[in-house]
């Protein structure tokens, strides 16, 4: 306190008034702060500090003539100078703020070509969509041209086939940036995208012409996306005759992702960890891994996770995040693809409202998700599904008093009947499920929870 009365009373510079005379009045400072466009000028005039509208200052000067002594100076700072100027123009954005790619085209068409339109960047929600549903999104947002769009590319470890036949869809339509989400590890489908067309620059630098960001929330996941591709993969690819023996040595000098996102706690899949300590930690092994390998081009790390308000993203932003990346918020978007039930229900709900609940998509390994809990059942309901899954060998072992809340509570229909409707939504999505399930009857709870049912509410 006593270096900042030294400070202000030693002053940052000069200030040389200019049309409009200094103003002590607090409204007038208030509403300069708030021209985000404009700097802002404190001076000292007539013993006090004022507002110094307009005029022009020298920093580190002593003040001569009609000049008053500068006190403190906010420059001009817009939206579009926030986060890594590398990020804005590597993606071809004018901000650095990126709309995440909510499942199951949550995160639609509409939504990815609003963000494109308003210079910002948005990733189609393809996680949980078949490949036809996926290509449709694909062809209509290639009528954008040359405007900032990508599409996600989700580890599903329950059903690969569907994240290879995704990323093949990338990999035909020439679709050049991915989001790469729920990776415990890296996979084949996931490096070849990565290393696809990789060739020399003019000065012989490595091209890769397709981009991953990784979305991330631990550090030796991060690890994996700041490293090059593993060798095994490169070696496969090489002997598949994906790639040359050329193209593998320039992947070796790239990492699989120039962009890390640092993901905290938030909605869906979380490790509930907060930003301040997740963020950092990304940064320093992105240094680490950096002056290692020598990269061309230093990765940059954002930060997603929690991010709702104005003074969320201010955050992010003073912890240096390269960009920032909003979730589950964009469900109250009109673009987004939800509902207006949906859109009231999350308006009206508190950061308190939520819980954690079984995934669905990861339901055998007992994975939880963060979900909305105000307003509806599902966490309590599919903890219980889960509790049964563990504690029962199949749907014939349950006790006829379960069996009968669940049929009437639950599923609003007969336990036969909803698993009807998993096979029906099995034999278009993973016929292998349903083959599955009638050589171990106790798989055949796990889908019966997510699934759709013929008359599920």
């Amino acid at each position: 306190m006593v270096g900042m009365r030294s400070l202000l009373r030693r002053g940052l510079g000069a200030w040389s008034p200019g049309a409009r005379p200094p103003s002590h009045d607090p409204e007038d400072l208030r509403a300069a702060l708030e021209r985000l466009a404009a700097p802002v000028s404190v001076v000292e005039a007539a013993g006090r500090q004022a507002l110094g509208p307009g005029g022009a200052g020298r920093l580190g000067a002593a003040p001569t003539g009609g000049e008053l002594p500068l006190l403190a100076h906010v420059p001009a700072l817009l939206p579009d100078q926030l986060g890594d100027p590398d990020f804005r123009r590597a993606h071809g954005v004018r901000f650095a703020y990126v709309a995440g790619e909510m499942a199951n085209g949550i995160a639609s068409e509409d939504l990815v070509e609003a963000m494109a339109r308003a210079g910002m960047l948005g990733f189609f929600g393809a996680a949980g969509l078949p490949p036809a549903r996926v290509e449709a999104a694909i062809v209509r947002l290639k009528k954008l041209g040359d405007l900032p769009y990508g599409f996600n590319l989700i580890h599903s470890p329950a059903d690969t086939s569907l994240e290879t036949a995704h990323a093949e869809l990338f990999l035909r339509h020439g679709i050049r940036l991915v989001c790469a989400s729920a990776y415990l590890d890296l996979t084949l489908p996931l490096v070849r995208y990565r290393v696809a067309g990789i060739h020399r620059g003019p000065s012989g630098e490595a091209v890769a012409p397709n981009r991953v960001i990784g979305k991330v929330s631990r550090a030796e996941v991060a690890r994996k996306f700041l490293s090059p591709p593993p060798e095994r993969f490169l070696r496969e690819l090489v002997q598949a005759g994906e790639i040359t023996e050329e193209q593998a040595a320039l992947a070796r000098t790239i990492p699989m992702a120039e962009d890390v996102t640092a993901e905290a706690d938030s909605g869906g899949h979380t490790d509930n960890r907060p930003l301040v300590v997740v963020l950092p930690a990304i940064q320093a092994l992105r240094d680490e891994l950096h002056d290692e390998f020598r990269y061309a081009v230093r990765p940059r790390v954002g930060a997603a996770g929690g991010i709702a308000t104005p003074a969320g993203v201010a955050a992010a932003f003073s912890l240096g995040a390269a960009y920032v990346v909003t979730g589950s918020v964009n469900q109250g978007c009109l673009e987004a693809g939800t509902s207006d039930v949906v859109r009231q229900m999350l308006a009206d709900a508190a950061s308190t409202d939520v819980a954690m609940a079984p995934a669905a998509d990861m339901f055998e390994m007992g994975v939880k998700v963060q979900v909305l809990a105000k307003g509806t059942m599902f966490p309590v309901r599919a903890a219980k599904l889960y509790e049964l899954y563990r504690a029962h060998d199949g749907l014939d072992a349950l006790p006829t008093a379960v069996r009968t809340e669940l049929e009437q509570k639950y599923f609003r229909c007969s336990l036969d009947e909803a698993w009807e409707g998993c096979k029906a939504f099995f034999a278009v999505r993973d016929p292998a499920q349903i083959a599955k399930a009638e050589k171990d009857p106790r798989h055949e709870m796990a889908p019966a929870s997510p699934a759709p049912s013929p008359r599920r509410s």
